[in-house]
């Protein structure tokens, strides 16, 4: 990720994956000394990277080219949904200040459809109107190359601001500005409905066992080589280690942080993650929480959400909504952990 000159960014999203995917084969790479086959496929997409390992008999012709399908169904997923992408039809409709139905794919409107779902859930801290604020802070595509960004400046862009001011005909595959300087970001979601989106077609395929990653977001179906659960590890605040090794199986689970994506100025760090309602990044003290859910594109966007919420608010609405939450927040003698009943009892049953 570019920042803007006289910004520095301390870590990077590429990083961070290259790290998890490391975590993820090394904890794969321990437990696969059984006898069926192991199939890996890695890449890069959505700017970070992707690994998918596949434990089947893949001697079926059906299989043939499975490398060139995966990578053209990553690439189909990004020039929906990437505001990084000129021609997009994400940046299509961003770039039009038509405020009538639009007709979009299937695709498009069903991820903004399940982004309303968790942003109305969520009461706004799951925000894809919030965009330009991204730009703003130098997060997007279009970075900021000057000083920090200024209260006047955040209170213009607000205006455009607003899960009140997008409509979605989920049925009819169609969007509605309600207002025409809406620009829509999807990055809090998009990574995850492209692992479902990977994982759904390996399933159409017939493969019963596999584990999906992009850039951190995981999804898995049955077991791995060693016909056990999948082991994926949540790393450090720090990132040099692991926090806690998940065992899972036919579940998805995602991670947000303030430490992931940052960069400092004057002295002062300003995250990647911004908060819909200051306008600003934020500020409080839960360093990273990872979600789990059926499906990654929810868990990555309620990991999101909460991320916004911080500790306390955001650990309540985990409880309110039920979800497998785990956090790790700082305080003033280090790091501690800290996680949703739902989530001990899963980790416990999923051993």
């Amino acid at each position: 990720m570019k920042i803007g000159s006289g910004r520095k960014s301390k870590f990077s999203i590429y990083k961070l994956s290259l790290f998890l995917l490391l975590v993820i084969l090394v904890l794969f790479n321990s437990c696969s000394s059984g006898k069926l086959d192991v199939y890996t496929y890695t890449g890069t997409t959505m700017g970070t990277t992707y690994s998918i390992k596949i434990v089947e008999d893949l001697s079926s012709s059906k299989f043939d080219d499975l490398d060139k399908k995966i990578d053209s169904i990553l690439v189909h997923v990004n020039q929906r949904m990437s505001t990084y992408i000129s021609d997009s039809e994400l940046s299509n409709f961003n770039n039009s200040k038509d405020t009538n139905w639009v007709n979009v794919s299937e695709e498009l409107s069903l991820i903004i459809f399940q982004s309303i779902e968790v942003g109305n859930l969520s009461k706004g801290s799951f925000d894809i109107t919030i965009g330009p604020l991204v730009n703003l802070w130098g997060f997007g595509p279009n970075n900021k190359n000057e000083s920090i960004t200024t209260e006047k400046e955040i209170t213009e862009l607000k205006q455009n601001i607003g899960l009140n001011k997008i409509k979605v005909d989920f049925e009819n595959s169609k969007i509605k500005k309600l207002h025409p300087g809406i620009y829509l970001d999807l990055s809090g979601i998009a990574k995850g409905y492209g692992v479902d989106k990977v994982g759904l077609f390996l399933e159409s395929l017939g493969i019963k066992n596999y584990m999906v990653e992009i850039g951190g977001e995981v999804r898995t179906k049955g077991l791995n080589g060693k016909k056990a659960k999948w082991k994926i590890g949540i790393s450090t605040p720090t990132n040099d280690g692991l926090q806690k090794i998940v065992a899972i199986s036919n579940y998805s689970m995602a991670t947000s942080g303030d430490y992931l994506n940052y960069f400092e100025e004057n002295g002062v760090r300003y995250s990647h993650t911004i908060d819909p309602v200051t306008g600003k990044p934020i500020t409080h003290n839960l360093a990273s929480v990872t979600v789990i859910h059926k499906d990654c594109a929810y868990a990555d966007a309620f990991a999101t959400a909460i991320d916004v919420m911080g500790p306390t608010v955001g650990y309540n609405f985990a409880l309110n909504q039920k979800l497998p939450v785990f956090m790790i927040v700082r305080e003033e003698n280090g790091f501690v952990e800290k996680m949703t009943p739902q989530f001990k009892d899963l980790i416990n049953k999923e051993k």
